[in-house]
């Protein structure tokens, strides 16, 4: 089902063309043209867009995951369903575009002087979020995490290099340098739920896996991810695949928000155990996550940083869509596909 369809199932207006949202921006001045031409630049533009919106879809859709939003329930969550992503997902999509040109127009500047140029358009970008969805925080880690993502796509871009997973994820570090120490690890009193945490139990959250170069995702689910995807030519199953890794590797600071270090090893071993028991390869294990999920409503805990890790999995998987078509334009119904 694409995703107009599923908005149209939901009573909702489908996804809009990106009318306004995919305005060519003029090179820098002193520069004659972007590499590879202005068409070269759109093209990039609108695919990196499409691709974070896609991400944000794929996660929301996959069905049934543990505590999470999707078309089963809404997991833990009180405040928020399928619809609320899906309109959150509309919001924030045209800034995807936004962030891409924000690094592009800073690739001569030091890595770590982008963070600052990104931060505004992420605050923007989470004001559309929360007047589109009444206040509920729908996207924020998500924002954080595609803000960085499409800047760094844009910034490497600007400076002709490669849009290959390890270039943008060292990329994403080096803007997010010192980040941990200059936000966290600072002295007086903890003012923020981060810092509350970085401080209690010493875990670092989203700043911290942004400025490892989303260590989590290299080191656990992309490679679940495309293994999968390779073995079945599932990208569903891949997904599920994608996100056990998740659960059974990352420390998830909203699931020690909820229900302090023991609802995070609750997870953990929960993961782990159906990953021992032949992961999606298992029998009944559509049921399995379905249980899974169950408990983790009964308990209270939603975790919310693997799923924003999730479509960044996805995210980072589809970069190859750069590669193949770096010099030309993608043809039209491919780049469709990636937000369907």
């Amino acid at each position: 089902m694409s995703v107009d369809e599923t908005r149209l199932s939901l009573g909702v207006s489908p996804f809009p063309s990106w009318e306004g949202g995919l305005g060519f921006y003029p090179p820098p001045p002193g520069r004659r043209a972007w590499p590879g031409g202005e068409s070269c630049s759109f093209h990039h533009q609108e695919l990196v867009a499409r691709l974070a919106h896609g991400a944000l879809i794929r996660e929301v859709l996959l069905t049934p995951k543990p505590g999470l939003v999707d078309r089963r329930n809404s997991g833990a969550h009180r405040d928020m369903g399928l619809d609320t992503f899906l309109t959150s997902a509309e919001a924030i999509a045209p800034w995807f575009s936004k962030f891409f040109l924000c690094g592009m127009s800073g690739h001569r500047s030091p890595a770590e002087h982008v963070l600052a140029m990104l931060r505004s358009d992420g605050v923007a970008c989470e004001k559309a979020m929360f007047a589109a969805t009444g206040g509920i925080n729908t996207h924020k880690g998500s924002v954080f995490a595609f803000g960085l993502l499409c800047g760094a796509v844009g910034r490497c871009h600007g400076q002709g290099r490669p849009l290959d997973v390890q270039t943008i994820c060292d990329e994403v570090a080096g803007i997010c340098r010192d980040l941990v120490e200059r936000e966290l690890d600072r002295a007086g009193e903890a003012t923020t739920a981060g810092e509350h945490l970085f401080h209690q139990y010493g875990l670092t959250g989203a700043r911290g896996e942004a400025a490892s170069g989303f260590q989590t995702v290299r080191t656990f689910s992309l490679p679940a991810f495309l293994a999968v995807e390779a073995e079945t030519g599932s990208e569903q199953l891949a997904l599920f695949a994608a996100l056990l890794a998740l659960l059974a590797s990352n420390a998830d600071t909203n699931l020690v928000a909820r229900g302090g270090p023991e609802g995070l090893l609750f997870v953990q071993r929960e993961a782990s155990r159906l990953l021992a028991e032949g992961g999606v390869h298992a029998p009944y294990f559509m049921a399995k996550m379905a249980a899974f999920d169950d408990a983790l409503i009964k308990r209270n805990l939603s975790p919310g940083g693997s799923a924003d890790l999730l479509a960044v999995t996805w995210f980072l998987a589809r970069l190859s869509l750069f590669r193949d078509h770096n010099d030309k334009n993608l043809p039209k119904e491919e780049v469709s596909d990636v937000d369907a």
